[in-house]
């Protein structure tokens, strides 16, 4: 049986929940009570893991924060981790995504609202600006979502330390291949139903981008309207939301061992964003998005409200999986056993923004 942490960020802190073997959940916090936790990385890339946290305090501001003994004590730099240098004339808002890289151990990257990218090489305890991309000649243009300009998506490729993909509210993807030296959009084939010309090179409003667990080069992607896969590491989109009861909707996982598996939480619309047809389900694709089957055992049978935002639905890498949500009503579900059925770890938490869980060694 395996020992999995849980990891919760809320719009008033962080709560930690653990499962100890095949025992039942415990849950404690908050942490960092009454900031918000709009980001968390569990890093299992040494033989210690280290959690990392993005916090924003009314009064202090956003923070970078990890603890090296699961959440028992924790750490902030001296001087502020993340920090947008003076010639840049902006301010850090907030940290919305902390990322271990795939590819090089000691690399976590960090994406900003306003949209940038930052690198660490300390595990994340400092981070430079990634110059290229905050210079990028179409920034001027990016307009911000209704959520703010945030780079909230970042993917790695294992393969290569070169490849990285982000995604931006509302810019769409971007792509490096040569280490961030220069980055390119790579939206082909998604659509932005708000803006006059529906297929832009870049403006589409990008919600979530997760990546296969055995065929690196496929990506689902949850737009603003419209779920898409990619088998070309996001070169082209293919429109895969046929089968679903709504295609907007936040959030987006992927099965971290089955292919062509992956997880999505449709929402009514942009207009109504409550899940779609007031129905608290996830939804599951087997084969790649060619079909999808509503996963409800154990969820509420009746009219439902919890919205799930974009970071707030994930998997653990366990076998069978753990799938774990938490919504805008404080709600928190987890299944063990590849979304098939679930049970309710918590209710009336704080808004839930983030959620993520690990298996520990």
């Amino acid at each position: 049986m395996t020992d999995v942490l849980l990891t919760v960020g809320t719009r008033k802190g962080l709560f930690l929940g653990r499962r100890r073997g095949g025992g039942s959940w415990e849950l404690e916090g908050p942490h960092f009570n009454a900031q918000a936790i709009y980001s968390i990385a569990i890093d299992t890339r040494n033989s210690a893991p280290r959690l990392l946290v993005g916090g924003d305090s009314a009064h202090w501001g956003p923070s970078v924060f990890h603890s090296d003994d699961l959440g028992a004590s924790w750490k902030e730099p001296a001087k502020a981790a993340v920090k947008f240098p003076p010639d840049t004339n902006a301010s850090l808002e907030r940290v919305w995504q902390l990322h271990p890289s795939a590819a090089e151990p000691d690399v976590v990257y960090a994406g900003t609202e306003p949209a940038a990218l930052y690198r660490s090489e300390d595990r994340g305890e400092s981070f430079e600006l990634v110059r290229p991309l905050w210079e990028h000649p179409t920034r001027s243009r990016w307009e911000p979502g209704g959520g703010g300009e945030g780079l909230h998506t970042i993917l790695t490729d294992a393969r290569d330390p070169a490849a990285v993909t982000v995604a931006v509210s509302t810019a769409g993807v971007f792509r490096t291949l040569d280490g961030g030296a220069s980055w390119a959009p790579s939206n082909s084939g998604v659509s932005a139903v708000f803006l006059p010309d529906p297929h832009p090179e870049f403006g589409q409003c990008v919600h979530k981008v997760t990546r296969d667990a055995v065929d690196p080069d496929r990506l689902y992607l949850q737009n603003h309207w419209g779920v898409y896969r990619s088998d070309d590491a996001g070169a082209r989109w293919t429109d895969i939301g046929q089968g679903l009861p709504s295609d907007f909707g936040f959030a987006a996982a992927a099965h971290p061992h089955r292919a062509d598996t992956a997880y999505v939480f449709p929402i009514n619309a942009d207009a109504d964003r409550v899940p779609a047809g007031r129905r608290c389900r996830v939804y599951r694709t087997a084969d790649a998005g060619k079909s999808w089957e509503p996963l409800s055992t154990g969820l509420p049978d009746g009219d439902h409200y919890g919205t799930v935002l974009r970071d707030a639905l994930c998997t653990d890498d366990a076998d069978p999986a753990g799938v774990y949500f938490g919504n805008r009503n404080g709600e928190l579900y987890a299944s063990a056993d590849d979304g098939d059925s679930w049970q309710q770890l918590a209710s009336h938490l704080p808004d839930v923004l983030c959620v993520r869980a690990a298996v520990l060694a």
